[in-house]
């Protein structure tokens, strides 16, 4: 019944119009705050090292302590695996819409908080810090199965994969944002507030004035997220949703009028059909049946994908101070080593990040979400490799710019492979009932790769000599076997990407089986329904 359903049908058939690129802004700035909020907190960690945990005794700068550092890195995450579970299944139960602008408000107070983190001790600070950075990751882990649900089902089924996936890159807009702010405040602090570099001048060489800085590059991102507040509220429910789940085929007729400039007239036989339909739950083993291979194969892929890339992401710095693309600490003052790692990540941002997730916007409906996840699979593990295997090669002097031309294609392929299709199809294979709520376990599974990476990659990059470690970490396996361990994940990736369908060019309706619902009717109902059919002309 679902594909009878006139307003389903005119959705899908749909020319791309004005409506479209509002939703993708709408739901695009909020990915954008995600992304802003969760990556600029890398920009700052060393930073907050330097203020907080300075010993003048120390021949190096403050640093964080490991926990302190996995916290401040990792709580984000943790809130965001659980708004991811808690606001995907709220999502079916109460519609996208009301829920969309819960998740947003929440981001935008914890992202004003996090900056104003208060205490009298570093201990008191971090503490702030990490409980509102848990709070703003809650509300980011709702935007994520809200905004591809919410753009999936609006979508016609031509370009619905290019319209999800741009909503997807306004993550590389948001992760390029950050590095662009934290380079404007720690250049105007660093001409106002000059100091000496650590090893000339150890307490001079982190100015007071050095604390507003990392808070203003946090409360920044609160802004775009405020801006769409308003137009997110003006948003009408998916009609996917009022038609299939809420079962008021005639509303969605009415609110899809409004959004086409189009008549759409609901007969009322197939609306009051659409309200009798038995619907299958999550548990039931008609689910496990239909689309229990489906979850597994996006939870897996998105689970290894997500320690591979935020490990890599997260500690950028790490890695080029580790081939000697950044200066030595020492040898910089507070605020310059702050320009120096924004300059260096906004750099991959420009040239490897963003044009990876706009590469899937411009193909994903030409050539379909499974090659490109398999062909980024396959070339994420080739570049990891192929800085894993010569890595001492890499690491000699000459030879970083190749090293960080090799780490960035390791993003291009990223972007322009899983990170951006294990977004999208979670969003297009569900039922409308159970959309938001698999897409949310989905991306939760993502998100404790991201904890596994943020935590685990802390300590697995310490070199394997205990008198080259980090302060306060125990010897690890080095970057060079941990990169080793990432192609690993890679490779488990590209074979459960088999477990997944190919989405490109059908409706949500024919993904999800919600059509087939109607082909399986009991012949006794279907007589029924024949002998009711004259009813309305008569």
């Amino acid at each position: 019944m679902a594909r009878e359903l006139k307003v389903l049908n005119a959705l899908d058939a749909a020319k791309t119009q004005w409506y479209h690129f509002t939703a993708i802004v709408i739901a695009g700035m909020g990915f954008f705050t995600d992304a802003y909020d969760l990556f600029s907190i890398s920009l700052v960690t060393k930073l907050l090292g330097r203020i907080y945990y300075f010993n003048p005794a120390s021949k190096t700068p403050g640093s964080l302590p490991p926990n302190v550092s996995a916290a401040v890195n990792g709580v984000a995450f943790c809130g965001t695996l659980a708004g991811q579970l808690f606001f995907g299944w709220l999502g079916d139960k109460m519609g996208r819409k009301k829920v969309y602008g819960m998740t947003l408000m929440l981001m935008v107070i914890c992202c004003l908080a996090s900056g104003l983190s208060f205490g009298s001790s570093a201990k008191g600070v971090m503490a702030t810090l990490c409980f509102f950075r848990f709070w703003l990751g809650f509300g980011i882990g709702g935007d994520y199965p809200l905004s591809a649900t919410i753009m999936s089902e609006y979508a016609n089924k031509r370009t619905r994969g290019a319209f999800i996936a741009a909503v997807f890159a306004m993550q590389g807009f948001g992760n390029l944002t950050g590095g662009i702010v934290a380079i404007i405040v720690s250049a105007a602090f660093k001409a106002r507030f000059d100091a000496p570099a650590y090893g000339d001048d150890r307490a001079g060489s982190t100015v007071p004035q050095a604390d507003y800085a990392w808070r203003i590059v946090l409360m920044f991102g609160a802004i775009p997220a405020l801006l769409t507040y308003y137009w997110r509220m003006k948003m009408p429910e998916t009609a996917r949703y009022t038609a299939l789940v809420a079962k008021n085929a005639k509303q969605a007729a009415a609110d899809m009028t409004q959004v086409l400039n189009v008549e759409i007239v609901e007969e009322q036989e197939k609306a009051e059909e659409v309200e009798r339909r038995d619907q299958f739950g999550l548990f039931s083993r008609q689910f496990l049946k239909r689309h229990g291979r489906h979850l597994l194969g996006t939870t897996v892929c998105w689970f290894v994908l997500d320690i591979a890339f935020y490990s890599s992401n997260l500690f950028q710095k790490d890695i080029y101070t580790a081939v000697q693309w950044l200066p030595k600490a020492d040898t910089m003052s507070a605020l310059e080593e702050m320009f120096k790692i924004s300059r260096a990540q906004t750099l991959v941002a420009l040239c490897g990040t963003i044009p990876g997730y706009w590469f899937t916007v411009f193909f994903i409906d030409i050539i379909g979400r499974f090659v490109i996840q398999l062909g980024g699979f396959f070339f994420m593990t080739v570049f990891m490799l192929g800085l894993a295997v010569p890595y001492h090669h890499w690491t000699t002097p000459g030879n970083h710019i190749g090293f960080v031309v090799m780490y960035a294609f390791t993003f291009f392929f990223a972007n322009f492979g899983p990170n951006s299709t294990t977004f999208i199809v979670p969003a297009e294979i569900f039922p409308a009932r159970l959309r938001s709520t698999c897409h949310g376990i989905s991306a939760a599974a993502g998100k404790a790769g991201a904890i596994v990476g943020s935590f685990g990659f802390l300590y697995a990059a310490q070199s394997t000599d205990a008198s080259k470690t980090d302060a306060g970490y125990p010897p690890g396996i080095g970057v060079r076997n941990s990169l080793f361990f990432l192609a690993g994940c890679n490779v488990i990736g590209f074979f459960f990407t088999f477990l997944v369908p190919e989405s490109k060019g059908k409706s949500l309706e024919e993904l999800s089986g919600e059509n087939e619902d109607d082909d399986n009717v009991p012949e006794a109902p279907v007589t029924a329904d024949h002998r009711t059919a004259p009813a309305p002309p008569a």
